[in-house]
């Protein structure tokens, strides 16, 4: 079984004399003596910071951000797997963030690089209303095409509920045929009866005597099913409530069915549209899922790059010198990696030493409902992807 885990820590850590310094630091104590995590630099553009306070109010404003993206991305992940129904091992392959596994996302950092230019060099909302924009969009959309598919979903297994279970309850339509029925008479009706196995002998003998004027021989057994047999039988339509009463005595069930040929039709045709409609729909929709997963899932790492610039500016202060690290760490290992992490930076805090390990209110800090620790850090979960 793979070591490693599906989640990430991305972490930032003031420059040194230089960045690349920083992170061969990281680099050579997490993989020299036993291979704590594995490691990429995680590389943030320029971007123009503004005042603390425009810093202080984009710092709580990318915590809402995250939380948002990372519901959609899990939403749009989820239904992957609902709508892949038999073949949920399927949906890892078609959860691909921009067309690579979502674990080699660590590429997706240099396509940071790229698409920050399409927002705006400089660090104020303009980034995150896009963002937003963006996502909603697919949270919207998500919602319409969900809702409209499932309804197809729904009216259809409610079809075939009705063509399955016992033959006391399931329709008959696609069971029955003309000739099975005397029509159109102005005396005689047929009866469609549930004959349980067991009560079958009894059924030869006595149906012909349940009431009077029951045609002699004109029960046949058009379908079984594990308990009982379909049978048919032809009498006198003034003795039908006598003989429903008399059958009953002898565990004989009466089927309230009227023969219908245009409605039998168009139960048939409904289904078979339903069928249709469900098929045309699931490809376009597998494929609209993989593409928006793959851009919600791009711009979750948008804004976690995005809170680390924050953040690392926050706490580390101007001119910007910070290295940001992706680090994936082994299962096994994780507590050690952490004690790592923390003697390489605890100097950056003097009351680090006092909380290691307590989850403390920090104004600011502590908006992710995660741990503090004296580096900057950011986990991004992928176990929304793991469908057991």
């Amino acid at each position: 079984k793979d070591t490693k885990m599906t989640e990430f820590w991305l972490i930032s850590a003031p420059g040194e004399k230089t960045c690349q310094q920083t992170w061969e630091k990281l680099h050579a104590a997490t993989t020299k003596n036993n291979n704590l995590s594995t490691n990429s630099k995680f590389n943030i553009p320029d971007l123009k910071v503004g005042t603390l306070d425009v810093l202080v109010g984009l710092s709580d404003e990318l915590a809402k951000l995250d939380a948002f993206v990372e519901g959609v991305v899990k939403k749009v992940a989820q239904y992957m797997a609902d709508v892949l129904e038999d073949s949920k091992d399927k949906v890892q392959e078609n959860l691909l963030a921009n067309g690579g596994k979502v674990l080699t996302m660590i590429y997706l950092s240099f396509e940071i690089k790229k698409s920050f230019k399409n927002y705006s060099s400089s660090l104020d909302m303009v980034p995150f209303i896009f963002i937003f924009k963006g996502v909603n969009q697919i949270d919207n959309d998500l919602k319409a095409r969900a809702s409209a598919y499932n309804n197809l979903k729904g009216n259809l297994q409610n079809l075939e509920r009705k063509n399955a279970g016992s033959l006391l309850t399931r329709s008959l339509a696609d069971i029955v045929k003309k000739e099975d029925f005397v029509l159109n008479s102005e005396y005689l009706v047929t009866l469609l009866v549930i004959v349980p196995k067991s009560n079958y002998n009894d059924w030869v003998k006595q149906y012909e005597t349940l009431a009077e004027m029951v045609v002699p021989r004109s029960s046949n057994v058009l379908f079984e099913d594990q308990d009982s047999y379909l049978c048919n039988v032809t009498l006198f339509s003034k003795a039908v409530d006598d003989f429903k009463h008399k059958a009953r005595e002898y565990k004989f069930m009466v089927r309230d069915f009227q023969y219908n040929e245009e409605e039998m039709k168009a139960d048939k045709e409904e289904m078979n549209r339903l069928s249709t409609d469900k098929k045309k729909q699931f490809g376009p929709l597998v494929r609209w899922l993989k593409v928006n997963f793959s851009e919600a899932f791009i711009a979750w790492i948008h804004v976690k790059a995005l809170r680390v610039f924050v953040e690392s500016v926050l706490r580390y202060g101007l001119p910007v010198n910070f290295q940001a690290m992706l680090l994936q760490p082994n299962k096994k290992t994780m507590k050690k990696l952490r004690e790592v992490l923390y003697d390489l930076y605890k100097h950056l805090d003097s009351s680090a030493a006092a909380i290691i390990d307590a989850t403390m209110d920090i104004p600011g800090l502590n908006l992710s409902q995660q741990e503090y620790y004296p580096y900057v850090y950011y986990k991004i979960d992928c176990n929304l992807l793991e469908f057991k």
